[in-house]
């Protein structure tokens, strides 16, 4: 009787242990699988990090593109105003000089013009015969060559239309001789410098 007793009580210590055993596996099992579910979480969230990252650092670049670009826009019409302004500025310079060097010599040529129209009274008053005459007569041509090498020329009056631009009408007259309108007489002569009326022509005019 006793050794029954003992074998089962040996066998139910053995169902206990394998059970014991059984339910150890298990728990090993589960850990495990938990273990590397963990595992895995972390590496997906590892792989996805980057990702984030990199979408973050991509943000300010785009962002800092288009603030770049509006800049550039910026100094470049700075440029190109800076361009024109200074090539405004040279063309007046330019021109400036170049209206300098071509009116220089208004004044002088202006007086001048007055020891001209002595000459020419002088001349009309004369004997074309006498030798005192030729000699004026070279001398004004003299002073008209000078005059025409400055840039001053006579305007052309008598018999033309008149035009208030270059005349300077003081008088009419009935004319059978000039149409209405026309330059009948000149007496004055205009001059003009460097295509500048430095003195218009004082006329009779056609009724």
């Amino acid at each position: 009787m006793r050794d029954d007793a003992t074998k089962k009580g040996k066998q139910v210590e053995d169902k206990e242990k394998e059970t014991e055993a059984k339910t150890a596996d298990a728990e090993a099992e589960k850990t495990c699988e938990s273990s590397q579910s963990d595992e895995a979480d972390k590496d997906e969230t590892a792989k996805e990090e980057p990702a984030g990252t990199a979408e973050q650092d991509e943000e300010p670049h785009k962002s800092e593109k288009p603030k770049e670009n509006s800049e550039e826009e910026a100094l470049n019409a700075k440029y190109l105003r800076l361009m024109a302004d200074f090539q405004n500025f040279k063309r007046r310079t330019e021109k400036e000089k170049s209206d300098i060097y071509a009116f220089a010599n208004e004044k002088i040529i202006s007086e001048l013009l007055n020891v001209i129209d002595n000459f020419e009274r002088a001349l009309d008053a004369g004997n074309a015969e006498d030798s005192f005459y030729k000699g004026m007569e070279m001398i004004l041509k003299q002073l008209q060559g000078v005059l025409e090498k400055a840039g001053a020329s006579e305007i052309a009056a008598l018999g033309e239309e008149f035009d208030p631009n270059f005349h300077n009408a003081v008088m009419t007259e009935d004319s059978d001789r000039y149409e209405s309108g026309k330059v009948t007489e000149v007496l004055q002569k205009g001059y003009v410098l460097n295509n500048k009326v430095i003195r218009p022509s004082m006329v009779k005019v056609a009724k």
